[in-house]
């Protein structure tokens, strides 16, 4: 298990470059909001991703995620990824470092895909239930979009993700 370190003197660490700051949150939790001078490793390909900064190899580093939860309980494995330097976990993780008053960027980013796909497909289906009343063989609409989710939850491919996805408001 890390060794926790209060938001306070994490962010003093990182002021005077003592420490490396590492945020274990996905890149659509990081594009919301994030630390200025963290370096985003998510915990989902933090395996494979080298942590060692080729001009301080040996610098400490603080891991930390939105509440402190996930750096908790992948503390074994973050700790093996920092080797020899020093690591903690920042207590209450980018919450704790929010309640402390310290600095965090914030940046408009789009809903996540799959609130976009959720979205869609509850109106779809809504619509499908609703335009039923209007014209009977419109709940077949409700029956497609079901039929479709189950089939995305069984193969993990989604076509409405997919569409989704290509809309304009999510590209950069």
């Amino acid at each position: 298990m890390l060794p926790t370190i209060s938001p306070r003197r994490a962010f003093e660490m990182l002021k005077n470059g003592e420490a490396r700051l590492v945020d274990i949150r996905e890149t659509a939790e990081y594009a919301e909001n994030f630390i200025p001078g963290a370096r985003l490793v998510p915990l989902s390909i933090a395996k494979i991703y080298p942590l060692k900064d080729a001009d301080a190899p040996d610098k400490p580093v603080i891991f930390f995620c939105r509440s402190g939860n996930r750096t908790d309980k992948a503390s074994d494995l973050l700790r093996s990824l920092a080797g020899d330097a020093e690591a903690w976990q920042m207590e209450g993780g980018l919450s704790g470092w929010q309640k402390e008053g310290l600095p965090v960027q914030h940046e408009k980013a789009p809903f996540p895909l799959f609130r976009q796909i959720q979205i869609g497909a509850g109106a779809l289906v809504l619509l499908g239930i609703l335009g039923s009343y209007v014209w009977h063989p419109m709940y077949w609409l409700s029956a497609f979009v079901g039929a479709g989710l189950v089939f995305a939850g069984v193969t993990g491919f989604c076509g409405l993700g997919l569409l989704l996805a290509r809309m304009p408001w999510n590209k950069k």
